[in-house]
C-alpha cells in the first residue's frame, strides 16, 4: 500500500514517521462492522452503509464488508483470534491493503492487528479526520483539522516506529534510542498542539467579532443544520446564490457561510450554512469545530434539514437533535425541512417525522420545490420571535426610542401625556432595556 511519508522538511515534528495521509489511487479497503448483541441487524446495516459512504468520500475502494458479532471483548485484538485469521484470509483473497473499523479502536489493538495482517488498520475516527483534512479550505478549518489530527495521533506514536529499541535496564536505567526518540516526538507534538490552540484562539476571536457584529444588527439570524449530505449548502445556494460548494459527498462544507435572504414582504434574514452532523463524531473534532457549530448556538432560529432519501432518516434526525442538545440549542424555534422528497426512501419515516414535529416543510431543493413554503414558514417563525408589542417609554428616555429604532422595526409612535407609545417588532435579545416599559395598546 502506498502511504504518504511526511518528512522533516514538511513538518519538523514528525521527522520521517509514517502517518496515514492516504493516497487513494491503489487502495482496496475491507470494512469491519462490529455488532453488539443488543443491536438489531437493520441498524447495524445502516452503520455499515454510512461507513462505506465515508470511505468512498475519503477515496479508497471498498472490496468487502463484514459484519462481526461482538460477544466477548478481546483486549489485544478486539475481535478474537478466529476472526483475525478469517480476515487475514480475506485480505489475501481481495488483495486488500487497508482494513477499516466502524468504531474507534485503541492504539494497542491497532498495533497488534497491523502486525497480524501486515497492512494498514484504521478506524472510523481516522477516516473522518482524513476527510476533514482533505476538505479544509480556510485558515480556521486547517488549524482545527491539524489540531484534531495531532491529538488523535499522540497516543499512537509507537505504532509509527517499527523496530525501535525498547527501554532496558542498567545501572542508571538507560533507555534505548527509540524510546528517547519517542519521548522527543511526544514533547514536540505537545508543543505544537499548544501553538495551534493559541493560533486557533486568535482566529476564533476574529469570528466572534464578526458574529457579534451580526448579532448587534437588527436582522434575524437563522442557522441551517442537519446531517451531513442532507442538502444544507444546496438550500443556501438556492435561496441566495451563495456559490457554496455542493457535492454528493459527506462533509462537503466545513466552513460556515452566511448570506442575506429576503422573505415575501421584503423582510430580511441572515442564514448560515454549517458543518454537517454525523453520529459518533470524534470528540476532538467536536471540540475543535466548536466555533463552527456555534453558528447554531447564536442563531435566533434553526432550519433542521432532513434527508428523505437517507435509509435511516429518523436516526439522522435524532443525531442532529443530540448535537443541538450538546450545544444548548434546543430552546430555539426550529423548522424541520424534509428535503429530497423526489427520492423518498421510506414513506413511513417521513410520516413519522411529520407526526413527531411541527412545523415541517417538504421540499426538493434539487427541483426547486417547496422553497416558497419554507420562506413563508420562516416568516411565520419570525413573527412568533418578534410579535407586535407596545412600549410606553418615559419622555426622559429618548435613548430607548433610539434603541428600538436601531434594534427593531417601529410600526407606529404616538406622543401621549403619559409618555411615548411605541408599536414595534423587536427580537427577544434586544428587549432587556425596554422590558419594564411593556404595555398594552391604549385607545
Amino acid at each position: 500500500m502506498e502511504i504518504d511519508t511526511i518528512t522533516e522538511k514538511d513538518d519538523p515534528t514528525v521527522k520521517g514517521k509514517q502517518i496515514h495521509d492516504i493516497e487513494i489511487e491503489r487502495q482496496r479497503a475491507i470494512l469491519l462492522v462490529l455488532v453488539p448483541a443488543t443491536e438489531d441487524k437493520v441498524h447495524a446495516k445502516h452503520r455499515g452503509e454510512e461507513l462505506q459512504a465515508l470511505v468512498s468520500t475519503m477515496g479508497p475502494l471498498t472490496v468487502y464488508t463484514i459484519m462481526i458479532p461482538l460477544r466477548d471483548h478481546n483486549s489485544a485484538t478486539l475481535i478474537g483470534s478466529g476472526k483475525v485469521a478469517e480476515i487475514k484470509g480475506l485480505i489475501d483473497t481481495h488483495e486488500s491493503d487497508l482494513v477499516i473499523f466502524d468504531q474507534g479502536i485503541s492504539p494497542r489493538v491497532q498495533r497488534n492487528l497491523e502486525k497480524e495482517w501486515e497492512c494498514c488498520v484504521i478506524d472510523r475516527d481516522e477516516v473522518i479526520l482524513q476527510i476533514f483534512a482533505d476538505r479544509a479550505a480556510t485558515k480556521e478549518a486547517s488549524l482545527q483539522v491539524e489540531l484534531a489530527r495531532l491529538e488523535y495521533s499522540l497516543p499512537r506514536l509507537t505504532r509509527m516506529w517499527v523496530g525501535l529499541s525498547r527501554q532496558h535496564g542498567g545501572v542508571k536505567g538507560n533507555k534505548g534510542s527509540g524510546e528517547q526518540q519517542l519521548e522527543l516526538d511526544r514533547r514536540q507534538i505537545k508543543e505544537k498542539i499548544t501553538i495551534l490552540k493559541e493560533q486557533l484562539k486568535k482566529v476564533q476571536q476574529q469570528r466572534s467579532v464578526q458574529r457579534s457584529q451580526r448579532q448587534n444588527g437588527n436582522v434575524p439570524l437563522g442557522a441551517i443544520v442537519g446531517y451531513t449530505n442532507s442538502g444544507k449548502s444546496s438550500l443556501l445556494n438556492a435561496l441566495t446564490q451563495a456559490g457554496v460548494l455542493v457535492e454528493n459527498k459527506l462533509f462537503a462544507t466545513l466552513d460556515p457561510t452566511t448570506r442575506s435572504v429576503k422573505l415575501p414582504g421584503g423582510v430580511e434574514v441572515l442564514l448560515s450554512d454549517t458543518v454537517g452532523f454525523v453520529s459518533d463524531l470524534p470528540h476532538n473534532l467536536v471540540d475543535s469545530f466548536k466555533s463552527t457549530l456555534e453558528e447554531a448556538k447564536y442563531a435566533d432560529f434553526l432550519i433542521i434539514v432532513c434527508d428523505a432519501s437517507h435509509p435511516d432518516m429518523l436516526g439522522s434526525y435524532t443525531t442532529t437533535v443530540s448535537v443541538l442538545e450538546e450545544l444548548g440549542c434546543t430552546d430555539k424555534p426550529a423548522i424541520v425541512m424534509i428535503n429530497k422528497m423526489d427520492a423518498i426512501h421510506d414513506d413511513f419515516a417521513v410520516a413519522r417525522l411529520k407526526s413527531m414535529y411541527s412545523p415541517t416543510v417538504e421540499t426538493s431543493v434539487l427541483k426547486g420545490e417547496g422553497l416558497d413554503d419554507l420562506l413563508n414558514q420562516i416568516g411565520e417563525t419570525l413573527h412568533s420571535l418578534c410579535p407586535i408589542s407596545y412600549y410606553l417609554i418615559p419622555e426622559s428616555r429618548y435613548d430607548l426610542i433610539a434603541h428600538i429604532r436601531r434594534s427593531g422595526q417601529v410600526l407606529s409612535i404616538d406622543y401621549l401625556d403619559t409618555g411615548i407609545l411605541v408599536e414595534t417588532q423587536i427580537l427577544e435579545r434586544y428587549q432587556s432595556p425596554i422590558r419594564e416599559f411593556k404595555t398594552t395598546k391604549t385607545p
